[in-house]
């Protein structure tokens, strides 16, 4: 029997969730130790500004590869609960077929698009050139990451979160040790810089990639695995992107914002550049951990829909919003106290530090509304619901980020002493958007599960 239809909910939230929360923690963290290493290396503020430029299309790759697999784990999930194995098996092979079709998308983005891209932000040569070095090694080699993200959700869609996790950890291992290495020339390599930050980057994933790629073949028996379901299937494509391309453009706004922000930001000064990319990728340490809950919230809530068991399907939603308002209580808590230490330990200038100081002061209030936003989101993408969570992410995201972000990018002064008010933007934003969140899982609860 499946244990996705039998353990409790609360237990089975508890021991899914806390591998991929660890995984996703792991993942934030070398993104983090990433930029420690680059920022102390020499010319250090402007290499960590050039990562800060190429990480919109970093995380447009996680975000067409992980909504690629958030709609091959619901699909899937949903397959096994209606006990149709044919299904699940066609929706496995057809995630790894469109995994071929965007690396190859990344490829020739990273051959021929990132000078352009680069170019719409800075004008700086030095971050320019450093800028277009990275994005392009992390393009080129784009497939670690997609197939990796496939991966991971074909293992966590069938309660494997445990074999995801050892996959993600082991890169992330990897990456962390090669980064020193790599970047600055030890044990007989030449320093790379910025190129030897990409380089241990990719080489990380990879290996998360073959180790998950091992993981499924291996372990993974509730799907079954022929040469025959890799073929595409239309209907099939078209079902996993009915669910997943709201979580594309869930994550790829993500991007947008990102990139949005960096242009308001830099007709500001560079220093708010660096100061929000060093924050972000902070900030992820705790966000990721919202993220891994809802990971493991959704195929939950979709395997009990497709039970169309009403109790499990609302134990998902009570105990994934409870966990994660919880997660993220302590994640406020914990950056507050560290805020000061951990800004310190980048190399900053005395005046990008103080800015990131204060982001990671002011933003990190809005967490719990933020962590409200992403438990919904798995929730509305569990219930078939995508437009719901698409509304949501182009609320948080968007509408009440870039508008607002601009306005009061306005009234900072030349000195910057009262630049801590463009911080306030997040907090506005995932407030509101808490409101309206609220308000569409009331009416989808209404609709769609009480009338189970």
């Amino acid at each position: 029997m499946n244990k996705m239809g039998t353990v409790p909910v609360k237990k089975l939230m508890l021991s899914m969730g806390i591998p991929i929360i660890i995984s996703m923690m792991l993942q934030a963290l070398y993104n983090i130790v990433d930029s420690a290493f680059v920022s102390n290396m020499d010319g250090g503020e402007q290499a960590l500004n050039a990562l800060t430029l190429a990480f919109p299309i970093q995380m447009l790759m996680v975000a067409v590869g992980i909504g690629t697999g958030v709609g091959v784990n619901v699909l899937l999930s949903k397959s096994l609960g209606q006990q149709n194995r044919e299904k699940a098996a066609r929706t496995a092979g057809n995630a790894v077929f469109l995994g071929a079709v965007i690396t190859a998308v990344f490829m020739l983005f990273g051959i021929f698009g990132t000078k352009l891209y680069v170019s719409t932000q800075t004008s700086n040569p030095q971050i320019f050139d450093m800028a277009v070095t990275y994005l392009r090694i992390c393009c080129i080699t784009s497939f670690g990451i997609v197939f990796f993200s496939i991966f991971e959700k074909l293992l966590q869609s069938t309660g494997l979160s445990l074999h995801s996790t050892a996959a993600q950890i082991s890169g992330a291992v990897i990456n962390i040790v090669l980064d020193p290495v790599m970047i600055y020339g030890l044990l007989g390599f030449p320093a790379l810089g910025v190129a030897g930050a990409a380089y241990a980057t990719v080489i990380g994933q990879i290996a998360s990639f073959s180790i998950a790629l091992f993981c499924h073949v291996r372990f993974n028996k509730n799907v079954e695995k022929k040469l025959r379901y890799l073929k595409p299937r239309a209907d099939i494509i078209k079902e996993i992107y009915a669910i997943g391309f709201p979580a594309i453009a869930a994550q790829a706004l993500m991007s947008v914002m990102t990139y949005g922000i960096n242009i308001v930001l830099v007709n500001v000064n560079e220093a708010l550049v660096t100061a929000y990319g060093l924050y972000y990728k902070i900030q992820q340490f705790i966000l990721f951990a919202a993220f891994g809950l809802r990971d493991a919230i959704t195929p939950i809530v979709s395997f009990s829909h497709g039970m169309r068991d009403k109790k499990r399907i609302s134990d998902g939603i009570k105990y994934g919003l409870g966990y994660t308002v919880a997660l993220m209580i302590f994640g406020t808590v914990i950056l507050e106290i560290i805020a000061v230490p951990l800004c310190s330990a980048f190399g900053l200038s005395a005046e990008t530090e103080s800015l990131c100081v204060s982001a990671a002061r002011i933003i990190s209030l809005s967490f719990v509304f933020a962590g409200i936003n992403i438990a919904l989101q798995g929730v509305f993408q569990a219930l078939d619901c995508g437009l719901s969570s698409l509304a949501t992410s182009l609320c948080r995201q968007l509408l009440f980020v870039l508008p607002v972000i601009y306005g009061l990018s306005l009234s900072v002064s030349p000195d910057l002493h009262n630049a801590w008010i463009v911080w306030l933007t997040f907090i506005i934003s995932e407030f509101t958007t808490a409101v309206i969140a609220s308000g569409l899982m009331f009416k989808i609860y209404k609709d769609k599960v009480r009338k189970l």
